[in-house]
This record gives C-alpha cells, structure tokens and sequence, in this order.
C-alpha cells in the first residue's frame, strides 16, 4: 500500500470515529478541506477522497461556501427517535429497575438471518420498571458479528438499549407500531388483566447496512404516550 493511501486510510478511519463515537454531533461542521491537509501534512486530494467516502456512506453532507457537516441519523419514522427507557424514568423521578428475565446466544431462525449477518444473535428479555411498577416489557436481538461486546456486558446492572445507545452507535432506524393485547404472561409481568389494551414499539436500527438490534417494546396501554412535534412539509395541507 502506497503512503498516500495509508495516509487517506488514517483520515478517513479518524474521521469516522470522531463521528461514530459521537464526539462530532449530528449537525456539527467538521474541520474544513484546508485545516485538514495542514493538520496531516497532505494534498487536498487526499482529504478529499476521504470525505467523498464519508458521504458516500451517509455520514456526513456538504453544503455549498458552507463546508461539510456530519449527517443526521435516517430513521424511518419522522415522529420517533430512539428512547432510553432509563433516562426517561429518571428524567420523571422515578427510580429506575431493569429486571433480567432471560439471557441467551443462539443461532438466527430464517427471519432473522439478515440482522444476524451470518453470525449468532443474543436474546435478552426484561422488564422495565419505574418505582417498582413495570413500564414496559422488552425483548430484544442483538447481532454479535456487529455487537461483539454485549456478551461480556451484565445487563443486571445496565439495560441493553442503554448499552447500545452508549457504545455500539447506529445510522438507520425503523420504528413499528402496533396497538396488541396482553397475553397472560405478559399480563402477569406487567400488572395488568389479560387482553388488556398495550402498545407494541417494534424497532430495528442499522451501521452502515448493517444489523445492530431488534427489539419489542410493550408498554401498557395507560403507561406511555407517543408525543412528537412537527412542522409540515411542502405538500401538507392537513
């Protein structure tokens, strides 16, 4: 490999992560083309190429006289962005409880061989609960081939979406929505009757084409709202 190359290699896998890492915000400006090439001693071209690919993977947009900004994340849905169940119960002043219920690796069934990317997925159930009452009960699939990481994590002491959000960082979500019943089970760990009115949040989120999670989220139906605010785009008449 020729230094040019190593060197465009170097700048562009800095750049990722500063992006990746969350160090550079969604909407933040990274360092101009010229403020590069003089911190790595290189032509613009160089700088350039890098760049080029970071657009090209959706990470970052450029704006004319205006420079190039990290991109924000596509989520398939303008109403929701990606909660953390913690944060939102702490935010409320209740205190906050992820109760483990079940932990398993096990090998991807026929639906879910595309989150797997030809790895194993990590199963985990739990029950979200604030001040004791459960607010949500979860399951979810983590990919390890992308999230090698969660094996060593002990969800008894952090929950998993807080786990993902904090380390194992995402470019594409899709949100699902579904109104359900409770079956027993459910029922039982969620304290309401069975065939009681919940809300099911299915969500999936992706790096860079890549399966990161799959999880459901199901909320009795008098324990969550769904808020979001918006402003109409061209062509919204109603």
């Amino acid at each position: 490999m020729s230094e040019t190359a190593t060197l465009h290699r170097r700048i562009y896998d800095d750049l990722e992560g500063r992006i990746l890492s969350g160090d550079w915000a969604p909407g933040s400006r990274i360092p101009f083309e010229h403020e590069l090439t003089e911190r790595y001693g290189c032509s613009r071209m160089t700088v350039n190429k890098a760049i080029s690919e970071l657009v090209t993977r959706g990470l970052v947009t450029r704006r004319r006289r205006a420079g190039t900004f990290v991109a924000q994340p596509r989520v398939h849905s303008a109403m929701l962005a990606i909660p953390d169940l913690r944060a939102e119960a702490t935010a409320r002043g209740l205190a906050y409880e992820f109760r483990l219920l079940a932990r398993k690796e096990r090998s991807p069934s026929t639906e879910e061989t595309e989150l797997a990317n030809g790895g194993l997925l990590l199963e985990v159930d739990g029950l979200h609960l604030g001040d004791g009452t459960a607010l949500a009960l979860e399951r979810r699939l983590i990919a390890l081939t992308t999230a090698p990481e969660a094996m060593t994590v002990d969800f008894r002491k952090v929950p998993p979406g807080s786990w993902l959000l904090d380390f194992e960082p995402w470019t594409e979500a899709e949100h699902r929505i579904s109104a359900v019943s409770a079956t027993a089970r459910q029922a039982t760990l969620l304290g309401v009757k069975a065939g009681a009115a919940c809300l099911c949040v299915e969500r999936r989120t992706w790096r860079d084409g890549q399966g990161v999670t799959q999880v459901w989220q199901t909320f009795p139906g008098d324990r969550y709202d769904l808020v979001a605010r918006f402003s109409p785009g061209r062509g919204d008449r109603g």
